[in-house]
This record gives structure tokens, sequence and C-alpha cells, in this order.
């Protein structure tokens, strides 16, 4: 028996290519709040994102003042076989039209990055669509290539990243 590959970051073992998770989109809702709050406090997803984790009361503030209920801005909780797994968003931001997600640790490496975003895309119409991410984060940058982002060769430091980070762009 061969055995499984194993995460670098997570330690835990690859899912199967032949396992596949029900993956669906929703909009967040305030009551979902906590469960994305504990996922963003994950030490090492902060290190992998190259992001800084709000303490409570700003998280709340964030969500609530700056995404909830704003007309410009789309948030969808990612849910995988009934449990709040993450989310995907997309904002405008210095004219830009920007695209992001968090996935809880536990479903890194099952493909529900890659399925939520392809759920996602179609809700977001407008183009050039940027993402930016940290130049060691490498399955994120796999996800955006396989729904036909590109880098741009442009380094972003954006307020709460502790590095900067490349950037793709779908046209």
């Amino acid at each position: 028996m061969q055995p499984k590959m194993v995460d670098q970051m997570s330690n835990k073992p690859e899912t199967s290519p032949t396992t596949i998770l029900k993956v669906s989109l929703r909009p967040v809702t305030e009551q979902d709040l906590e469960v994305l709050y504990t996922h963003q406090c994950d030490p090492i997803a902060n290190q992998l994102a190259q992001f800084s984790p709000r303490d409570r009361e700003a998280f709340f503030a964030h969500w609530q003042h700056n995404i909830l209920g704003q007309e410009n801005v789309l948030a969808m909780a990612i849910v995988v076989d009934g449990k709040l797994v993450g989310y995907l968003g997309h904002w405008q931001s210095e004219g830009q039209s920007l695209v992001g997600y968090w996935i809880d640790r536990e479903y890194w490496g099952k493909g529900v990055a890659t399925q939520a975003l392809g759920e996602f895309l179609p809700l977001v119409r407008l183009r050039p669509l940027f993402a930016h991410v940290a130049s060691h984060n490498i399955a994120s940058q796999r996800v955006l290539l396989h729904h036909g982002f590109r880098l741009t060769n442009a380094y972003i430091q954006e307020s709460g990243d502790t590095q900067p980070l490349v950037e793709f762009v779908l046209d």
C-alpha cells in the first residue's frame, strides 16, 4: 500500500482525487460571523495568507459595516455537506474589482476553493477581476490559474498584509 501524500501546511493527508465534496454557496449572514471569525484566527492560515487577524471587535465591525448589506459587495458563504467552511467575496478598491476567499484549514487540498470559485465567478460580471495572493500560496495561485486568471507581475501591499502580494487578473 502506497503512503498518502501529506499537505505541508496542515499535516493532513490529501484527499483522494476520487473524493467529491458537495460544495454550495449562499449569502453570508450575521449568524455566520462567529464561525468566520474562528477561521481567520488560525495562525497557519494567517501565515499562508500573509494577513494579520483582526481582534474580535474589529472583525465583527469590519463585516457589519463594510461587507454585510453593502450594495457593491458580494459575500457568499461556502458550505460543504451542510457545514460553513469559508467565504468568497467581491468588492471594489482603488478602482479595481477584486475577489478573495478564506477557507477553513480542515478543507484545504480537497478542491473546495476550486469548486466554490467556479460557482462564484458567474455571479461577478465585472471584468477585469483581480485577486491578490501571497507569493508562497501556490495552492491559491493554482485555483486562480485553473479559472483563467493570469499573473500580472505586479506586487501589491494591502492594509493588513504582512508582505506584498502577487496580483492575478481575469479579463
